[in-house]
């Protein structure tokens, strides 16, 4: 009987220490750089602080913050970190968060006024995801026409290609990478994502990576090479 128990216990402890391994392991991981040079985070609205030396020496090239969401929210983070980027070494780049229940006019406006154009900011990228308060599901037709009214809108102001990061439900609700001919960012954890029409120029490998100078996990991201 004690022989047993001290077996089962043994194999519950053993149990224990792969899934702490494999979690640790998950948590650390990223794709090689030998085979994707450009490495980076994107960081979801209103973070906490952020050190940002700390991230670039933790293998960050670049880094991707909300600026705006719809037509009426600014990120209130936002200025303070974009500001911050270029002195830790990193390159920055703007997000907004697109919403299917505002007009694309509105939205437009809304982030050219609160994010400068400059010389050393990556393409803006546009998410087009599903949100739970805006409950909108417009007609394929409507959307991608909203959604190029918003590009060429902010193109006119950051004189750069917009990039699309789509969300797998979007995209299999509305196919927009077929539709507007744009560099796409794809999102799926460890897996190579292959879920949009045209190959991805940027993919979000991991929402989940744990870094130093970030308090909780981080959405990681790599370019193609």
């Amino acid at each position: 009987m004690a022989y047993g128990i001290l077996k089962a216990a043994a194999v519950l402890a053993a149990a224990g220490a792969i899934g702490v391994g494999g979690w640790s392991y998950a948590t650390n991981w990223h794709p090689a750089a030998s085979q994707y040079p450009l490495q980076g985070i994107d960081l979801e609205a209103t973070p906490g602080p952020v050190e940002w030396g700390t991230v670039r020496a933790r293998g960050a090239d670049f880094a991707y913050l909300v600026a705006t969401i719809g037509g009426d929210q600014r990120d209130p983070t936002f200025e303070a970190n974009w500001a911050a980027l270029p002195e830790a070494g990193l390159r920055r780049g703007a997000v907004h968060v697109f919403s299917l229940c505002q007009a694309a006019t509105d939205q437009a406006n809304a982030f050219n006024a609160f994010v400068p154009r400059t010389q050393d900011a990556l393409p803006v990228a546009v998410d087009v995801s599903f949100h739970d308060d805006c409950a909108a599901r417009p007609e394929r037709e409507a959307v991608v026409a909203e959604l190029g009214r918003f590009i060429r809108m902010v193109e006119a102001h950051t004189r750069k290609p917009v990039m699309l990061r789509v969300a797998r439900p979007v995209e299999r609700a509305y196919e927009l990478t077929a539709a507007i001919d744009r560099p796409v960012w794809s999102s799926a954890t460890f897996f190579t994502p292959a879920y949009a029409a045209r190959p991805w120029r940027m993919w979000r490998a991991s929402d989940i990576r744990r870094i130093d100078g970030i308090e909780g996990p981080v959405n990681w991201d790599v370019v193609a090479p």
